[in-house]
């Protein structure tokens, strides 16, 4: 039995029709970073943080898995050993396809949190800056999303799987966003065999010892079929 630690980013689900930061005329081209994705942002104009993210919620919630979130979520039902998908995307499509043992670095569209008191909730479909915390009543809600400048969450549970991995697999990701970029020097120094599937060759494509490119729905399929076939 193998230990599988996957990390997943935008380029997972781009087939889905969810835009990555680089894609021309998606909601992160109409927006700087600087203006929708930090507590700076949020502090500064709420209104339209919230109106940004509801717009990627309403999207998500519309999107469907692609063959590439089927596929991880059937290796993760009949691989012998344990499964783990660290996600960097926040649209829910892994558990759409019914993957289970799912963590949410950078946090979950379908996600409300306090910043007075860190109570977190279902978020509705409108989020607003005159919304309450259902637990203290406090005007101070917010996407539970990991803005950049944030810690990422799960960052214990994420070491404690990458030092027991017998697999690392980077799929879709950019390789130029830290500490996420780093897991495969992680995962190598642990002795785990490393695997980058990606559209193109990231930042990063050289740390791996395995690597495989193509369109998510093609290339993802096929590594999962042959991984179940060992």
């Amino acid at each position: 039995m193998s230990n599988i630690v996957i990390l997943t980013g935008a380029g997972i689900s781009a087939e889905s029709g969810l835009g990555t930061f680089r894609d021309e005329g998606g909601l992160w081209a109409q927006h700087r970073i600087e203006d929708v994705a930090t507590p700076e942002a949020f502090a500064r104009n709420p209104k339209l943080v919230h109106q940004f993210y509801n717009a990627r919620r309403a999207q998500a919630r519309e999107a469907t898995p692609n063959a590439a979130h089927h596929a991880l979520a059937k290796l993760e039902a009949e691989h012998k050993g344990s499964v783990l998908i660290v996600t960097q995307n926040v649209d829910g499509l892994h558990e759409k396809a019914g993957s289970k043992n799912v963590l949410h670095m950078h946090g979950f569209l379908e996600g409300a949190l306090c910043h007075q008191c860190d109570h977190r909730w279902a978020a509705p479909l409108e989020m607003s800056p005159e919304g309450v915390c259902p637990s203290c009543g406090a005007q101070q809600t917010r996407p539970d999303i990991v803005w950049f400048g944030e810690m990422p969450y799960g960052m214990e549970r994420i070491g404690a799987a990458l030092a027991e991995a017998d697999v690392f697999i980077s799929i879709g990701t950019s390789g130029e966003v830290y500490p996420a970029a780093n897991f495969v020097a992680e995962a190598d120094h642990f002795g785990a065999h490393t695997i980058e599937l990606n559209l193109e060759p990231s930042a990063g494509a050289s740390r791996f010892s395995e690597t495989h490119f193509g369109p998510a729905t093609k290339i993802v399929p096929e590594w999962v079929t042959a991984e179940l076939a060992r």
